[in-house]
Parts: C-alpha cells; structure tokens; sequence
C-alpha cells in the first residue's frame, strides 16, 4: 500500500511538474525553478571566464558578439510576435570568444554563451557561426538545463525531489563546484531539439538554414573518431544531418518570408504555452556540443 501512495505521489508531482518547449512543443519534465540555480551558474560563469583566456583577434571577437547580438535579436522577435516577450525579462546575453583549441562552445541557459577558438576554422563565416550560435541559444530557450537536473533528480532522490536540500545539492553537482565548468551530460533529444530550434532562430535573423548542413558535414570529418550513437549523448553525424533535412523546410519557410513583414503582424511560428505559470527568473548551465 505505501508503496502504491509513493508511486502515486511521484507520479502527480511529475504530471504537474510538465512544461512544453517553444516550437516543437515537446513536453518535459520541470521540477526546479530558474531561480534555484541562477545566482550560482552566473557565478560559475564569471569564474570561468575570468580564468580563461579571452581571444585578442579584434575581428573574429566582433563577429561572435555581431551573430549572438543577431541570433539574440531574433529570439527577442519570435516572442514578441507571440506576446510572451516577459519570458525573456531576466534573460542576460553574453557572447565570448575563449582562446581554446576545443572545437566546441557552450551556453549557460539565461544566456551566458563562449565560443572557442578551435571551432572557427570549421564554422569558416558568419552563417556557420550562426548555426552553432543558434544551436547553443536554444539550449536555453528550451530550458533544458531544468529538465536535465529534474530527471537526474527523480532518478536519484524520487519524491525527495521536492526537498529543497536536495535541489542545492544537485545544483552544485550540475555546475562542478570547485571546477571550471558543468559536469552535467544532455541527452540526443536536447541535441537535436536545439538543431532544430536553431535552425529556426538563425533563420528568423536573417542566415540561410541550409548552411547548416555542410557545417555539419564538416564537424563530421573533424570527428575522426566517433563514438558509437548509443554510447554518446549525442546524435551520430549522419543521423544528426539527416535530421536537419528533414527540418530545413520550416525552416526555409521562415527565411523566405513569414517573418518578413515584422513587424506589421503576419503568421509565424506559435510558441507552445507551458502549463504551468512561467517563473520569470533564470536558470543557467552549460551545454557543449
């Protein structure tokens, strides 16, 4: 018996505990609130970037900062053409360009965003830094950060995941305290949401989203080897691209038109309601590719 109340307490906390994410309108689990963990990933990511070395190429900095500022802008316009612009209140963009060989950049949700140097040669112009740029950005849109620590909390603590305590705990778990970045890991449905929420942002600012593909096929060859799909959190090269052409349409259509009377008010992309109330604070953590 008490185990069949501890199942149903789960199980309603995590049915009310559901939100849907812009655009797709997946639903996903939310169990901690943007407040709980942005103090703490804004310290984190002040940490880091004044432990990091910033890049001194003047013009290779100012096309990060130029694409993020527009990818920004974008976002900003998907919400306002959906009258939700008050969910983007407490959202604080920052793009740095981090002297790093990585082939990589990572975005702290709330909009903390650094690119390294190492991607550059494979991002090769504007529009390819528009789609990684697009693809870190919907990360934090998509708030996946929130749903990643509400299922490492349900796996872990189950119905403690209301405990407070716990929370804290996790939050320092999920931002490495005492290291220079996030140990949390994101699953291959994140990866590719944000592929496709990026192609949209990027797309709604103006980078034609059929760039994406050959930047994909260019990660692809600078991979070498590749970890097998199902031991990564991350979608194979080929299914990853796959995927992305089969969303380039939307995509498309948005680049070709629907946003181009803006803002005199014409169709565009709906964002999918949560069904909670929106907590108008921000949540914070990294994602890589």
């Amino acid at each position: 018996m008490k185990k069949i109340i501890f199942l149903a307490i789960t199980a309603t906390i995590i049915v009310y505990a559901c939100t849907s994410v812009p655009i797709t309108g997946r639903r996903q689990l939310n169990l901690v609130s943007d407040g709980e963990v942005l103090s703490l990933s804004l310290q984190e990511y002040d940490s880091y970037i004044k432990s990091s070395k910033k890049s001194t190429d003047k013009t290779a900095t100012a096309l990060v900062e130029k694409v993020g500022k527009n990818i920004a802008n974008a976002v900003q316009l998907y919400y306002k053409s959906n009258n939700a612009e008050e969910l983007l209140n407490d959202y604080s963009w920052e793009f740095n360009l981090i002297e790093d060989a990585q082939v990589n950049a990572f975005c702290m949700p709330g909009g903390k965003i650094a690119v390294y140097t190492g991607i550059l040669p494979v991002t090769q112009d504007e529009t390819g830094l528009a789609v990684v740029i697009g693809h870190e950005v919907a990360h934090a849109i998509a708030k996946h950060t929130n749903e990643r620590m509400s299922q490492q909390m349900v796996a872990q603590y189950g119905t403690e995941i209301v405990n407070s305590a716990t929370k804290s705990k996790l939050v320092q778990q999920a931002f490495g305290i005492g290291s220079q970045v996030g140990l949390l890991k994101y699953n291959r449905t994140q990866e590719s949401e944000a592929d496709h929420l990026g192609l949209i942002f990027m797309a709604i600012a103006g980078y034609d989203p059929q760039f994406a593909v050959p930047f994909w096929q260019r990660m692809s060859q600078n991979n070498g080897n590749q970890t097998i799909q199902l031991l990564s959190t991350h979608p194979s090269d080929a299914t990853r691209i796959a995927q992305i052409q089969k969303e380039l349409p939307e995509a498309l259509e948005v680049y070709k038109g629907v946003w181009g009377s803006y803002p005199s008010g014409t169709t565009a992309p709906k964002i999918i309601p949560s069904d909670n109330t929106p907590d108008k604070s921000n949540t914070n953590e990294q994602w890589h590719f």
